[in-house]
């Protein structure tokens, strides 16, 4: 039986350049498992990590490694997701947000520990997002006024932590939200109406938050559709401190909760709407989101995704923190309009 080949794709500067120190040892650690590995260094040019994550699946591969950042990782999925005939895919986490490796469990920014789990074995065969028909996602599209405010933000307060970055620069951009009128088009119906936010999650984690779609499930087929119709400022307060409190927010008025295999958003007016694919700008609406149900077969520490308990590690600590100081800001704001 011919040995299993593997492609390790990774990002040199990502996270102060550690897997680039580690790239030898990370190797070492695959041909162990009996890989026979090589690695190919992302360069600048755009869709480098794309183009070799699809070379390396035509060129018959059976497993393709992404090492980097939810950037990095995005593009392997667009290199290998429009194929016939996928490789495996592993990732090796060296990124600031990371969504998806919270999601699978992976070690974050420790390459050994990350490229060690491919050791255990254990596999998911993970939905993919399918967006415009020819791009890729596999944590999150979203769109709406209070997504777009991430793209004024500095960007390494952005990389630092994800779509909720906002909150860091604290109520100063709020007033800039709104809400827009907006069709979107899902399994279970229709809504038409006014929304500050559109999320549509694969995974549970949003920016390093595990309970913004706390029932998210990586392999159901469906996406976690979440619509916030208000742009009110101690409304969103409201929001956030509910999130805080263990996803509570899911039965509130204010927002729609949907699970949907589909959707189509059509804003209702001339004005622009971006879209944010795995938290890089991904075209405009209108739009259709298909859920590629079980798509790609991703390595994983199985073992840890079905253990209920979330852990809170310091990073995810720190984002809790900002987001209470956030919440204890616009109280202050509302307590000067009295």
């Amino acid at each position: 039986m011919a040995q299993k080949r593997a492609r390790l794709i990774y990002n040199p500067t990502s996270g102060q350049e550690i897997m680039k120190k580690n790239v030898g040892e990370v190797l070492d650690i695959l041909e162990g498992f009996g890989f026979e590995t090589s690695a190919f260094q992302t360069t600048p040019d755009p869709d480098s990590a794309k183009n070799e994550a699809s070379r390396a699946a035509q060129a018959g591969f059976d497993l393709v490694i992404a090492a980097g950042g939810d950037g990095t990782i995005n593009e392997v999925v667009n290199g290998i997701a429009p194929l016939g005939n996928r490789p495996q895919m592993a990732i090796i986490p060296t990124g600031t947000t990371n969504d998806l490796a919270r999601a699978l469990k992976i070690p974050r920014g420790k390459p050994i520990e990350a490229a060690k789990v491919i050791g255990k074995n254990q596999t998911i065969q993970m939905d993919v997002g399918q967006a415009h028909g020819d791009s890729y996602f596999v944590n999150i599209a979203a769109a709406g006024t209070l997504t777009e405010l991430t793209y004024s933000v500095p960007s390494q307060l952005k990389t630092m932590i994800g779509y909720l970055a906002y909150l860091a620069k604290g109520v100063e951009l709020l007033p800039r939200v709104r809400t827009a009128p907006v069709k979107i088009t899902h399994d279970q119906g229709v809504f038409d109406g006014e929304a500050s936010m559109i999320f549509a999650a694969i995974t549970n984690s949003v920016g390093g938050f595990e309970t913004i779609a706390p029932d998210a499930k990586l392999d159901d087929g469906m996406f976690t559709l979440i619509i916030i119709k208000t742009a009110n400022l101690i409304d969103i307060a409201h929001l956030v401190r509910k999130l805080l409190q263990g996803g509570k927010h899911i039965g509130d008025r204010r927002i729609e909760y949907i699970k949907t295999s589909k959707i189509v958003i059509e804003p209702q007016t001339s004005e622009r709407m971006m879209i944010n694919l795995d938290g890089e700008y991904g075209g405009d609406a209108p739009i259709t989101l298909e859920n590629l149900k079980n798509h790609i077969e991703f390595y994983a520490d199985a073992d840890e995704i079905s253990d209920d308990a979330l852990d809170l590690d310091t990073e995810e600590l720190a984002l809790e923190a900002i987001a209470q100081k956030f919440s204890h800001e616009v109280d202050e704001l509302g307590d000067d309009d009295d």
